[in-house]
């Protein structure tokens, strides 16, 4: 092979790991920092709307339990609050100190009388009952919803 041959694919080499290591800081960014923009479905759109705080219904829930993982026996109040953001992030409702969740990993709102789990692009997933969450679900009361190693559910 000549020289000018064996510099190319040596450049071309040198190109591609780079771009492999440019593309690892980003992933990692991404997972550390959130994404640089966010989507138009993210938890903001709706905190930005000023809602009154949720009136208790009869056969509504009432509150969010945590059942299982390192935040077992949590409690926050639905009738309090219109938006639940779960994740890493310290601005979440429900901050998480689980590898397995996503810095946004998902939110919980109501809408139409019923909560609603929606999964905001996470690495791992949501999974309600043993369904993996893949667009906005309606939550019925008692179902557990899991996220990593936590659990949560609806009760009255």
């Amino acid at each position: 092979m000549s020289e000018l041959t064996l510099l190319l694919i040596r450049l071309a080499f040198l190109a591609v790991l780079w771009f492999f290591v440019i593309a690892a800081v980003g992933v990692i960014r991404t997972d550390l920092f959130g994404p640089k923009t966010a989507p138009a479905n993210t938890a903001r759109k709706p905190a930005k709307q000023a809602k009154p705080a949720m009136r208790s219904r009869r056969g509504e829930p009432q509150k969010l339990v945590v059942t299982g993982g390192p935040l077992n026996g949590t409690t926050l109040n639905l009738t309090e609050t219109t938006l639940i953001t779960i994740g890493r992030a310290n601005d979440s409702t429900l901050v998480l100190n689980d590898d397995y969740a996503s810095t946004r990993h998902a939110r919980l709102f109501p809408q139409d009388g019923q909560w609603i789990v929606e999964d905001l692009g996470s690495t791992n997933g949501t999974y309600l009952d043993r369904s993996k969450v893949t667009r906005p679900t309606p939550v019925p009361i008692g179902v557990p919803i899991r996220i990593g190693k936590t659990v949560i559910e609806l009760r009255k």
